[in-house]
């Protein structure tokens, strides 16, 4: 862990919607919402009205009656992600992208040429501002985690520096909901136990955060409560594939529980694709079989896409084509990657056609329904015939 806070962590403030007050004058200062029908973003002037993304517009209007929604725009959502990112690597050569709009940047050994990361970050701030017209909030700690926690904290349009000697005094008496990786799911789970701020999780020992959230979410929860962070901020190319694969036990599976798995599946694997920023061209099908045999099947798709129609429907076509042999060997796993990635910041708009806003918006509105309410909140109707299947790993 460096001994100074040089981390730096880059966010653009409701970034949808901030782009399109960027755009048109007249919505400035205005509640609006991204969206036709649903919520797929709101400003901070929307957001003071308790509305949120993924949330029906007849609720929002009703929580807002001059709310004003607008239709999405991706070509301008991806150029104004350039364009930031553009400001993000004039900042530092070490840029770490999450998402279209937020990065880390290690600004360390850059105090002689460039001044303090403090300094830095103004810079940042003021240059996104003036190049690209967004506000963008910064923090900046030592760790990835606590930079993280520290923009959070800061938003709308801030900055927060948390000095290493601060560290404790900033992170103890937060809620739990705001340490990175607490769902809604794993708050109640901490509510019902009593702990609620994030001083009772690093006062409690490792063993029973684990015992209360099982192994690798009680041991990161742990970490991240004691300030455990020593992930380095990572540029360069990035990952080649995103994947998510489901184990299940001998049992004869209908064609329908399939299917239901590889729904969940694809959904899981295109949401954490569109939450980063990334599209891909190749679907790619694992099988394990009854006899513990496996087997790879592929499809390149014309366009790099992060929707979950087209990547369904490539999916659904190779198990069909391998449904012969499920039936003769059965089958114990399913696992589906997407690879073939098209570069950070290009992706969206290659797999966004115009005639597909629609799906692609409520692909969307489905990923902020269970980012903000579990990933159970919503389902789709074929989640119903699935009973006996897990999901293993994620990729």
């Amino acid at each position: 862990m460096p001994r100074e806070a040089t981390i730096l962590h880059a966010d653009a403030d409701a970034f949808f919607a901030s782009v399109e007050q960027r755009d048109d004058p007249r919505l400035r200062g205005r509640p609006i919402a991204v969206g036709q029908g649903v919520v797929m973003a709101a400003s901070y002037e929307a957001r003071a009205h308790g509305i949120r993304g993924g949330m029906g517009g007849g609720r929002a209007r009703r929580l807002c009656p001059e709310l004003e929604f607008v239709p999405p725009r991706f070509s301008a959502y991806t150029e104004a992600s350039r364009a930031l990112f553009a400001v993000f690597r004039e900042t530092a050569p070490a840029v770490e992208g999450l998402s279209l709009e937020e990065a880390f940047i290690d600004v360390r050994g850059l105090e002689r040429i460039s001044g303090t990361p403090e300094e830095i970050a103004r810079r940042l701030r003021r240059d996104a501002r003036e190049l690209v017209g967004l506000p963008v909030t910064v923090g900046v700690a030592r760790t990835k985690v606590l930079a993280k926690m520290a923009s959070r904290a800061a938003k709308p349009d801030g900055l927060l520096v948390v000095a290493p000697d601060r560290e404790r005094e900033f992170l103890q008496p937060l809620p739990v909901e705001t340490l990175w990786g607490v769902g809604p799911a794993t708050a109640e789970k901490l509510h019902r136990s009593g702990i609620r701020t994030v001083r009772q999780i690093a006062e409690l020992p490792e063993a029973a955060v684990v015992s209360l959230l099982g192994r690798a979410a009680g041991q990161h929860l742990h970490a991240v409560a004691n300030n455990r962070d020593r992930r380095r901020v990572r540029s360069g190319p990035g990952r080649r594939s995103f994947g998510s694969q489901s184990a299940f036990g001998l049992r004869r599976k209908p064609p329908g529980e399939l299917d239901a798995i590889l729904i969940s599946l694809v959904d899981r694997v295109t949401g954490r694709m569109r939450k980063a920023g990334r599209a891909g061209r190749t679907v790619v099908l694992r099988m394990r079989f009854g006899d513990y045999k496996r087997a790879t099947r592929s499809r390149t798709l014309a366009h790099a896409t992060a929707s979950s129609a087209p990547v369904l429907a490539a999916a659904r076509g190779l198990l069909a084509a391998a449904m012969p042999i499920i039936r003769r060997r059965g089958i114990t796993m399913i696992g589906i990657a997407i690879s073939n990635l098209a570069p950070r910041g290009s992706g969206l708009q290659l797999g966004l056609p115009l005639d597909r806003l629609g799906t692609h918006e409520l692909d969307v509105a489905l990923d902020e329904v269970r980012e903000r309410f579990g990933v159970n909140a919503v389902r789709r109707p074929a989640h119903l015939a699935a009973r006996n299947w897990h999901l293993q790993s994620d990729e």
